[in-house]
């Protein structure tokens, strides 16, 4: 039933990067925004952890508070937005706003990938909206498009670039021949990588944003220790040249797929072919593509982080629930209705790409050749370079499953003939997974 609402009040937590995002949207397209919404939308009070934190943006002094509870427990605030990060105290404090019925718009996607079913559970027992969009890439619309647009389709797979860092440091070592370190610090340079940058380049943020993303397009609850993550920083330039040589980039992929077997989440360095949409996706920009059974191949791209992309999402969702407010809706709930299988990463199949290298000597090549055949891999393409008194060995695996490229792997350990494995590095093919002839 439709209500008469001329104003709806915000209380944020937060106003760091995106929180002064999310107050200039607010401030700058206020005429705007009231007039796609039918009603003012203001934020009247902002709770920070210090006065003397540096903000992004003037705000009016008499707005702020240190005391998080305040603004939570006013009961004149319609909606909390969350934009502090982390999982504690944040958890406690969006908990303690549903419990006092107030909706809720977030972009912690750390929250939301380990805590999103308790979270979205408390939500529909009260009857509020829990809205996230900006949780995943920033200001590229993806989850209510998942969630909405697409809700007729059966979706098999998804690969992203999720992790703007990650996805400038491959491009700069791709385009300038640098190495893994000089990429980096380019990146912090520019302020795209933090002085501690683990979280990004050893794969652990892709990895929450791609929980979040699987659990809603494939209707199964999917937690960030679900998913398998592997970083960038053993990636080499002579690991991109040798890519590029066979007509591939590598990418730190997010896949999700949901097969009859049950669903595999993986985040890791992937070899994908120049051709592929996602290989000219280049520097911070994210991508994510999306396989449907009716709407066929899809891609969203953009601006996967930064102030005003984060907050463009996060003022949207509070649009979003604004209208609901006003026509007596609510946005779809949790739709993880199904409890499907988390596949381990053992028995997911893929194709490989390795380098090692071995003595100059004849027969290496058979003995070698001999553990792979061992272990039932196949091997699709090989080539091998001479340097000196040892040789490089590069090959393409075909189809296989993770568990035996695993005991190649050992096999080869083992073998006198290996001096060491260099590299091994997935590889996805265009679309849908294929089996090799």
């Amino acid at each position: 039933m439709a209500r008469e609402i001329e104003r709806v009040r915000l209380g944020q937590i937060g106003c760091g990067t995106v929180g002064s995002g999310v107050v200039r949207i607010l401030r700058d397209n206020a005429a705007d925004i009231k007039s796609r919404t039918g009603c003012e939308i203001v934020l009247e009070r902002i709770a920070v952890r210090d006065f003397a934190d540096p903000r992004y943006v003037d705000v009016r002094e008499e707005m702020l508070t240190t005391d998080t509870m305040s603004v939570i427990s006013d009961p004149q605030l319609d909606i909390i937005v969350e934009v502090m990060g982390g999982i504690e105290p944040a958890r406690t404090f969006i908990l303690e706003a549903i419990s006092r019925g107030k909706h809720v718009v977030t972009a912690n996607k750390a929250l939301m990938s380990s805590h999103g079913g308790e979270i979205l559970a408390a939500a529909g027992e009260k009857g509020v909206d829990v809205a996230y969009e900006a949780s995943v890439a920033g200001g590229i619309p993806i989850l209510l498009p998942l969630k909405n647009s697409l809700a007729g389709n059966f979706i098999n797979q998804i690969l992203g670039i999720v992790n703007g860092t990650t996805n400038y440091i491959l491009t700069r070592m791709t385009e300038e021949g640098i190495n893994f370190s000089q990429a980096l610090a380019k990146a912090q340079a520019l302020g795209l990588a933090e002085s501690d940058p683990s979280n990004d380049i050893e794969g652990k943020d892709a990895a929450a944003k791609l929980a979040i993303l699987a659990s809603m397009a494939f209707n199964s609850r999917v937690k960030l220790e679900d998913v398998y993550a592997e970083g960038i920083t053993a990636i080499t330039s002579e690991d991109i040249s040798f890519a590029g040589d066979l007509g591939y980039v590598i990418k730190l992929l997010a896949i999700a797929k949901n097969e009859p077997d049950g669903i595999s989440v993986r985040v890791h360095p992937t070899m994908i072919a120049c051709d592929h949409p996602l290989a000219s996706v280049r520097d911070e920009n994210n991508a994510i593509f999306v396989h449907c059974d009716a709407a066929g191949e899809l891609m969203f791209y953009g601006k996967g982080a930064g102030s005003l992309p984060a907050a463009s999402a996060v003022v949207g969702d509070v649009i979003g629930i604004s209208r609901n407010m006003l026509s007596g809706g609510r946005m779809v709930g949790c739709t993880c209705f199904y409890d499907k299988r988390i596949k381990d990463m053992k028995d997911v199949i893929s194709r490989y790409f390795m380098i090692f290298e071995v003595p100059d000597r004849p027969g290496v090549l058979a003995r070698i050749a001999g553990v792979f055949g061992d272990n039932q891999v196949s091997i699709s393409s090989v080539i091998q370079h001479g340097m000196a008194s040892q040789a490089r060995i590069v090959l393409i695996t075909h189809a296989v499953k993770e568990e035996s490229i695993r005991a190649t792997v050992a096999g080869l350990a083992r073998l006198e003939d290996v001096n060491r494995i260099t590299s091994l590095i997935r590889v996805e093919n265009n679309g849908a997974e294929e089996e090799d002839d």
